[in-house]
C-alpha cells in the first residue's frame, strides 16, 4: 500500500518522549516541514550537492536519479523527499518496505505513478527479497518482469513504466544488500545537527505555531534535543503545554527548564530509560562488558530498540562503546551519573577508555 502523505508505521522506542521515531504527537509534522532546500535548516553538504543534481536534471530535462538517504531516525529524510518531490514538480507517494508485502503490492504501486513522480520507501533495508528483485528492472530499465505461469509454460512479461524517481531511507545502511545499493545512483548521509541548527529549527517551528519563545528557551530545548529535529520538535510542543498552563504568553528558559525537569530529560537529553540502561551496566555488572541480549533482558527492554534507539545517542556522548565482548561503559557514562569509580572499575576501564 501507498500513501499521499505520511503515517506513522515505524513503531519502537515505546512511549518515550524523546525516541527519535515517529509517534502519536508528530501529527503537526507535516505543516513543519521546509517545503524548500532554502528552509530547510543544517545538513549543508547535502543540501548544495542536491541542489545540483536537481537543477542539472531539471535543465536536461530529466527525472532526478534514484536517491538513497541514510542515517539516523529524525533527521529529516523524508522531509527531504518532500522537497525533493516539490523541487522537481514531481508527486510524492510514501510508502514503508514492511507494507510491500508481495511483488503485486510494488507492481500496483510502480504502474499508477505517473512521469516525473516520486516513490518514498522508508526502512527499504526491510524489503523482501523477492520484492526486491522486481525493483532492480524497475530502477534500471523503469519496466516491470513479471513471470506467468509455472514450469516449461511459464513466460516472462515486460511492462513499461513512465520515469519516476526512487527515494530509500533507512537508519542501517549496511543491511541493504549490495545489487539495490548500487543502482542509486545519489547517496547522501544524514548527520546529527549541531545545537546551533537545533535552536534555528526550534525557533522556525515556534514561528510556524504561533509560538512566542525566548532565544534562551530555544536554545534550552535544543540542547536537550539529542541532534535530532524530530526531538526538537516535540519537546518545544510539550513546553509550550507547560508554559500554557502556568499562564504565560511567551515561552521563556525557567519554563523550558521546568517542563524539561518534569519530563525527566536531562541537560544532555538523556530520559530515565538511558539512565537505566547506564545504571544497570554500572550496578549489575560492575562496568565490564555485557551482551546485547543479557542487556536486553536486565532492562526489560527489547534488544534491537536498544541498538536503534537507546545506543547511538550514548556512543556519541562517549558514555558507552561496542566491544567484541559486548557493551561496556566508559569513564563519560559514570561521571555523568555521579558514580565514584572503584579501582577494579578504574583498571576495567583502561582496556577501553582513552583517559
Amino acid at each position: 500500500m501507498f500513501f499521499d502523505d505520511e503515517e506513522d508505521y515505524t513503531a519502537d522506542g515505546g512511549d518515550r518522549l524523546v525516541k527519535s521515531t515517529k509517534g502519536e504527537y508528530d501529527v503537526e509534522e507535516n505543516v513543519l516541514r521546509p517545503k524548500t532546500l532554502e528552509a530547510y535548516v543544517g545538513q549543508a553538504k547535502v543540501k548544495e550537492n542536491l541542489k545540483v543534481y536537481m537543477n542539472a536534471a531539471k535543465q536536461r530535462g530529466e527525472v532526478l536519479e534514484h536517491v538513497l538517504l541514510y542515517g539516523a531516525p529524525g533527521l529529516g529524510k523524508t522531509t527531504l523527499a518532500h522537497i525533493i518531490a516539490n523541487e522537481m514538480g514531481g508527486q510524492l507517494k510514501i510508502t514503508s518496505a514492511p507494507a510491500i508485502e508481495r511483488g503485486g503490492d510494488l507492481a500496483a504501486i510502480l504502474t499508477n505513478l505517473n512521469e516525473g513522480d516520486v516513490l518514498f520507501i522508508d526502512e527499504i533495508h526491510r524489503l523482501n527479497h523477492s520484492v526486491e528483485e522486481i525493483l532492480y528492472s524497475a530502477m534500471e530499465d523503469y519496466a516491470l518482469d513479471i513471470i506467468v505461469g509455472k514450469g516449461p509454460s511459464a513466460r516472462n512479461i515486460r511492462f513499461s513504466l513512465k520515469k519516476f524517481t526512487l527515494i530509500g531511507a533507512t537508519t542501517r545502511a549496511g543491511m541493504i544488500a549490495n545489487p539495490l545499493r548500487d543502482r542509486f545512483g545519489i547517496m547522501c548521509r544524514l548527520e546529527m545537527y549541531t545545537p546551533e541548527e537545533l535552536k534555528d529549527i526550534v525557533k522556525r517551528s515556534a514561528r510556524t505555531l504561533g509560538i512566542s519563545i525566548e532565544e534562551n528557551a530555544a536554545a534550552e530545548v535544543a540542547r536537550r534535543s539529542r541532534g535530532t529535529p524530530r526531538i526538537a520538535n516535540r519537546l518545544l510542543k510539550r513546553v509550550r503545554d507547560f508554559s500554557t498552563i502556568n499562564g504565560n504568553s511567551s515561552v521563556t528558559v525557567s519554563d523550558a527548564k521546568f517542563a524539561l525537569g518534569k519530563m525527566e530529560i536531562d541537560d544532555l537529553g538523556l530520559d530515565e530509560v538511558d539512565r537505566g540502561l547506564l545504571r544497570a551496566m554500572i550496578e549489575k555488572f560492575d562496568g565490564k562488558p555485557v551482551g546485547l541480549e543479557t542487556l536486553a533482558a536486565t532492562i526489560n527492554e527489547d534488544a534491537g530498540t536498544i541498538e536503534d534507539v537507546y545506543e547511538p545517542y550514548l556512543l556519541q556522548l562517549g558514555f558507552i562503546a561496542r566491544t567484541p565482548r559486548g557493551r561496556v561503559i566508559l569513564r563519560g557514562g559514570y561521571e555523568h551519573l555521579g558514580y565514584s569509580i572503584t579501582e577494579k572499575q578504574r583498571e576495567q576501564l583502561t582496556l577501553f577508555d582513552k583517559d
